[in-house]
């Protein structure tokens, strides 16, 4: 069950990242998802370095913070790299 939960949070937090950077339209779902996931990946790594927990196996606000943050720090990494190329 805890698998199910981290996809549902992992979607919102990639779209509530994608809009906040603008990408909202050129990303579907599933893209959604895995920019939440990975995003909350990155995001724990980063809130462990300042003693922040935030896990999205079970519903807390603290993990969908941290995913969102982690997702929109993975969304500036993509931007950076697409810049030089034209979309």
């Amino acid at each position: 069950m805890g698998w199910i939960i981290a996809l549902i949070v992992g979607g919102v937090a990639g779209w509530l990242a994608s809009m906040v950077m603008g990408r909202d339209a050129s990303m579907g779902i599933f893209w959604n998802i895995v920019v939440g996931c990975v995003g909350s990946i990155i995001g724990n790594l980063v809130a462990n370095q300042f003693g922040i927990s935030g896990s999205v196996q079970e519903f807390s606000i603290t993990g969908l913070i941290v995913a969102v943050i982690g997702a929109i720090i993975l969304l500036g990494i993509v931007n950076l790299v697409q810049r030089g190329r034209v979309r």
